[in-house]
């Protein structure tokens, strides 16, 4: 059994495990780096981190056509459930067995409030044990925390990690980050969507081989890694 993950851009992920279909953070319609649109996204499942406009993004008319049931903190998942969506709210560190694994929701340093004001509740990252034992860090939207390293005790195939700066870790905390986790490899996210979060992805890559022993691998929008 394989797991697949593919970047569509900014923080907006798909996976793929066990026959299963996945979308995290599901942001398409305004967003410049989206590789897909909205219309053409699958999901058995989404998974949103926090409130944010760019996060929670085209979740509601996803899960709408496509019945996915919706998974985020208990707060996000109840406003969208009052939308008529189909939700499972969980909480920080507290997992649930999903048909498509195991899921963790993780300490994130970030916002969380809704589009329309209301409250988010906490944002959390995803700690995903797949039914084939495979482990994957989302840290989604998060500055470095050390309790990083806990999350790293996991053993983690694969981690994914937001390198933008200003509203997120920027490279060289990433960097830091990497070395606390210590994850088999590593995807960069949540970076060149817009100017204020430019970065040189390619560089941090490089860097991280040179100091770690995690294998980097730097994805285009649309494109996808295998474990």
């Amino acid at each position: 059994m394989t797991t697949t993950l593919t970047w569509y851009g900014h923080a907006t992920l798909g996976l793929e495990t066990g026959g299963y279909k996945l979308l995290v953070d599901p942001f398409f319609s305004g967003n410049p780096a989206a590789a897909i649109r909205a219309e053409d996204a699958q999901a058995d499942f989404i998974l949103v981190s926090h409130g944010h406009g760019d996060h929670v993004g085209d979740a509601l008319t996803i899960a709408q056509r496509t019945g996915a049931l919706v998974i985020s903190n208990f707060e996000i998942a109840s406003w969208l459930g009052e939308q008529g969506l189909t939700t499972h709210g969980q909480h920080l560190g507290g997992g649930f067995k999903h048909p498509f694994g195991y899921l963790k929701l993780t300490l994130a340093l970030h916002g969380s409030a809704l589009p329309d004001g209301s409250n988010g509740g906490n944002p959390a990252g995803f700690l995903l044990t797949t039914n084939d034992g495979h482990k994957l860090y989302l840290a989604q939207d998060t500055g470095l925390f050390g309790d990083m390293r806990l999350i790293g005790e996991e053993g983690i195939d694969l981690a994914v990690l937001p390198i933008g700066d200003n509203y997120t870790m920027g490279p060289a905390d990433a960097l830091r980050a990497v070395k606390l986790i210590q994850p088999k490899h590593v995807v960069p996210i949540h970076y060149n969507t817009w100017d204020l979060i430019a970065q040189d992805a390619q560089a941090w890559c490089t860097q991280v081989q040179a100091e770690t022993g995690a294998q980097a691998h730097l994805l285009k929008p649309g494109e996808s890694f295998t474990l």
